[in-house]
């Protein structure tokens, strides 16, 4: 098994965030105080640390990619196939509204991959993509 990344970032809205993380993606809940809450974030650890409104939520920057404004800073897992088909189906039954929605970019392309964007409750933007042949992941 790979090393699991750890990522702690800023929610304005503890509440929000924790029910998002939760009960929208399914995520199993870790350690948490009144300020910070750990989840299992696909087998990786995520904390969301309750924090003033930063810019970047207010208002993302975003740089053209395969014709559409990927949301700058961003940050997601990459899934395997059928996990990712699971997870954009369960967002849309949650009628997530998406910054890009699922769909395959660089098709037929060195690359090709499933992607979507969306926000959390606070404005930190993910991204979650699949690649058909994961040797694809780095390949120019």
């Amino acid at each position: 098994m790979p090393a699991p990344f750890h990522l702690a970032i800023p929610v304005y809205d503890l509440p929000a965030a924790r029910h998002f993380y939760g009960e929208v993606f399914g995520c199993a809940e870790g350690r948490s105080s009144e300020r910070w809450v750990d989840f299992d974030f696909f087998g990786h650890q995520l904390v969301i640390h309750e924090a003033p409104k930063m810019a970047h939520q207010d208002a993302a920057h975003s740089n053209p990619v395969d014709g559409h404004d990927v949301p700058v800073p961003h940050f997601g897992v990459v899934l395997g196939w059928g996990e990712w088909e699971a997870l954009a189906e369960r967002l849309r039954q949650r009628e997530t509204a998406f910054v890009i929605e699922p769909y395959v970019r660089f098709q037929g392309q060195v690359g090709e991959q499933a992607t979507m964007f969306l926000l959390d409750p606070c404005g930190n933007a993910l991204e979650f993509k699949a690649f058909k042949d994961i040797g694809q992941l780095f390949a120019k």
